[in-house]
């Protein structure tokens, strides 16, 4: 008998009167094409994702994506973990632009559903030497002009278990497009957050500005929750990255119009022998 692989189950689910269930189902059929074409094959994990009208009509053993218009709250946005331990996440609602941040968290919530998965390697600072890195698989790659398009649908390119790699080697992928060329790269938008278990901080190098940059988060308390949650409080800009920008935009919008065209044509001629079959003029 073969291995068996665990099935996750994600359930997108819309809060808002904004996003119509059209636009909802669509992106949800983006999401599990990426996560079955894209995610699988590199990372082994298997999952399906589902559009659901409410809340209620999730079913229980399903990682709810909620997308809302009023997530204001720092630190609200995100993955985060419900009183049994089980990940859910929060997507800001923004026209044309919330697919990127909802297939940011899909893919995040999938390789990493407690949020505090680390993997050994080297500091990007020298004298740290071995460090512990927080599995955030889209975080150094997450800005807009990094990201892919699949039925017209933008979403989030993500990095291999190579980016962990000791060092660059040529014909390895890095991230799913190629955009990250080497180990530990932080894209311009993106950055990358690790422990140092010698001084019990938490650190990241950032390129929120023009160049990268490091940051000692320090201390970070655990109370409760996840270390992705306290990382996400102290990493307000990271959901700045994700926004469509004008011409990003504006290209998505263009795709989605072809996508939409060629689906329409089909759709009609669709509906033209099912009407023949059917005898009806």
């Amino acid at each position: 008998m073969g291995n068996t692989v665990l099935l996750h189950h994600i359930g997108l689910v819309s809060a808002t009167e904004h996003l119509l269930s059209g636009e909802l189902a669509r992106v949800s059929a983006a999401l599990q094409k990426q996560v079955t074409r894209d995610l699988a094959p590199i990372w082994g994990i298997q999952a399906t994702v589902d559009a659901f009208a409410t809340l209620d009509d999730v079913p229980i053993d399903y990682w709810p994506i909620v997308v809302r218009d009023d997530i204001q709250e720092p630190g609200a946005a995100g993955i985060h973990l419900d009183e049994q331990g089980h990940p859910f996440a929060l997507v800001q609602y923004s026209k044309g632009g919330w697919s990127l941040t909802a297939s940011h968290e899909c893919l995040e919530m999938l390789c990493d559903p407690s949020g505090n998965l680390v993997r050994a390697g080297k500091s990007p600072i020298q004298e740290q030497g071995r460090v512990e890195f927080l599995v955030e698989v889209c975080d150094p790659c997450e800005a807009d002009e990094f990201a892919y398009s699949i039925n017209g649908v933008t979403v989030s390119d993500f990095y291999t278990p190579h980016y962990f790699d000791p060092v660059i080697a040529s014909g390895v992928r890095y991230s799913f497009t190629g955009a990250i060329k080497q180990p530990r790269q932080v894209l311009k938008g993106g950055y990358l957050s690790w422990h140092d278990p010698v001084t019990n901080h938490w650190w990241q190098e950032t390129f929120f500005n023009a160049k990268p940059e490091f940051r000692n988060l320090e201390v970070l308390a655990q109370a409760e929750g996840s270390i992705r949650t306290l990382i996400y409080q102290k990493t307000p800009e990271a959901f700045k990255a994700r926004a469509l920008k004008s011409k990003s935009a504006r290209r998505a919008n263009e795709v989605l119009d072809e996508v939409a065209a060629a689906g329409n044509a089909k759709a009609k001629r669709l509906r033209a022998q099912i009407d023949a079959m059917l005898g009806k003029k």
